[in-house]
């Protein structure tokens, strides 16, 4: 058996970069999920696959099947690339350079443009660069936490 990369990676308890990437990885899956919610997503009935849908996650995220797969996939890498400390900080950083990636294509292309194949309207653009910001910041945690954080958990 291998041994782990570091004593974070033999307990994930111990990383906050891995517990980063986690998160990150449950709230793109809590955002693509809640984009096939009809309670959750208005006009559901209009969603398609990519330019024209009408779906908006709570009347102001503009979805469409794609873009709620890219949010799932995202989810998924997250949690699957969690599991060391090294492939967490990687998957943050990644995911950061395709929200910053979203966020330039929805300044480039005009919301209702053919072009416009993911959708996004403003909102999304801009909660995109957000997004990018925070995985960013998450990719600089720590891979092992602090003495006194570590002191603490062993005395739990």
């Amino acid at each position: 058996m291998d041994q782990p990369l570091t004593r974070a990676d033999a307990d994930p308890l111990l990383s906050p970069v891995r517990w980063g990437a986690i998160g990150a990885g449950i709230f793109f899956l809590v955002i693509g999920f809640a984009g096939v919610v009809p309670t959750l997503t208005l006009h559901m009935n209009e969603i398609a696959m990519g330019y024209g849908s009408g779906a908006m996650v709570l009347g102001i995220f503009q979805v469409s099947v794609l873009h709620n797969l890219v949010h799932i996939l995202l989810g998924l890498a997250g949690f699957a690339l969690s599991r060391h400390t090294g492939s967490a900080r990687t998957y943050l950083r990644g995911a950061a350079v395709v929200c910053a990636v979203l966020w330039v294509f929805g300044l480039l292309v005009a919301p209702g443009a053919m072009a416009n194949f993911v959708p996004l309207n403003a909102v999304d653009t801009w909660a995109f660069l957000v997004l990018a910001a925070a995985m960013v910041g998450l990719s600089f945690l720590p891979a092992e936490p602090s003495t006194s954080s570590r002191t603490s958990l062993r005395h739990a």
